[in-house]
């Protein structure tokens, strides 16, 4: 089941932390130590919930039964901020179910482009989903990521 967690305060802190937890295990790896705080200080409670309140960010979580499986995060109606799957959940489609959420939420806006600033790791998961590249790896502050879209039809 997906539902809108964005003002749900447990659900929105259960799915920072299963932010935090993958982000660790998959991608500081790759991460220097000042893009491994960048990312912590993005994903701060009080920042999200900050962006929640003006209306800049919207946070959905899929469930199993009662397990948070898996969450994304959408701001400006069309960019991803955040697509996490917990560990144990990968390669089960959840991440499609997420984005199909992504995908009508766009549309029921008017928007007809989804874009996502992709980290090296997650780059051929988005290209499953149907984003293609547009530019070659960049870095702001110690986050690595490759800028990649998707055009709805």
């Amino acid at each position: 089941m997906i539902k809108n967690i964005s003002n749900d305060p447990i659900e929105l802190a259960e799915a920072l932390a299963l932010v935090w937890r993958t982000f660790l295990e998959f991608e500081a790896p790759d991460y220097s130590e000042a893009g491994i705080q960048e990312f912590k200080e993005f994903i701060a409670p009080t920042n999200i919930r900050e962006k929640i309140a003006e209306d800049n960010l919207i946070f959905w979580g899929f469930y199993e039964a009662d397990d948070l499986a898996g969450m994304i995060a959408v701001r400006d109606n069309s960019h991803i901020s955040l697509l996490f799957v917990a560990k144990e959940h990968h390669r089960k489609g959840i991440a499609r179910k997420l984005y199909t959420t992504v995908i009508d939420h766009c549309l029921n806006t008017g928007c007809n482009t989804v874009t996502v600033n992709s980290s090296p790791y997650a780059v051929t998961a988005y290209q499953r989903l149907g984003f293609t590249v547009l530019d070659q790896e960049q870095s702001i502050n110690g986050i690595r990521f490759i800028p990649m879209a998707h055009l709805l039809s």
